[in-house]
């Protein structure tokens, strides 16, 4: 993510999410922790009914950009309450909004050493209003692997037009 999109999603995680939530935090990480293990693997109507597995990658993602990165809480918090509303999304939606591919380096273990393979790796956008609401879900496939839910992405879109990025906010209260 470009600077300028992590200094979007911060002004935007500040105007919606609250200091006392802030101050919750980890009481708030616990409950959405809690939640997404939770999830079973659901059936998605746009993946030919394919599972879509929520994995602990996809829980490690809305707290980390990067290894050893960790997101601004409040942009944490943000994703965490959007959470049951990806997985309605998942379970309703019959059409593919976005759809990447591309060849992605992947560690894997052969003959107890460590090796690097080439893989192709498949991110699928998933865009939809869920009570009330605007988000973009993502689901990842590495391989021949499974679909794995990857991210979330609140109340923001963006379209490409050559170089220009288009930024567009939806107004409204997440938790709702």
């Amino acid at each position: 993510m470009e600077e300028n999109d992590r200094e979007l999603e911060l002004e935007q995680a500040k105007t919606r999410v609250e200091e006392g939530k802030v101050a919750q935090y980890e009481k708030i990480r616990a409950v959405a922790d809690a939640q997404y293990k939770s999830f079973r693997p659901i059936k998605c109507p746009a993946l030919n009914n394919k599972e879509v597995h929520f994995t602990a990658e996809g829980f490690n993602h809305l707290i980390y950009r990067i290894p050893k990165q960790e997101r601004d809480k409040r942009v944490q918090i943000l994703r965490f309450e959007l959470l049951g509303k990806a997985y309605l999304l998942l379970q309703e939606i019959t059409f593919i909004q976005e759809y990447e591919q591309y060849y992605d380096q992947k560690k894997i273990w052969m003959n107890k050493k460590p090796r690097i393979s080439n893989v192709v790796r498949t991110d699928i956008g998933f865009v939809g209003i869920v009570k009330g609401y605007r988000i973009k879900v993502v689901v990842r496939k590495m391989g021949e692997g499974k679909f794995e839910f990857h991210s979330i992405m609140p109340a923001w879109t963006t379209r490409y037009y050559r170089d220009i990025k288009v930024i567009r906010n939806t107004k409204g209260n997440v938790a709702e």
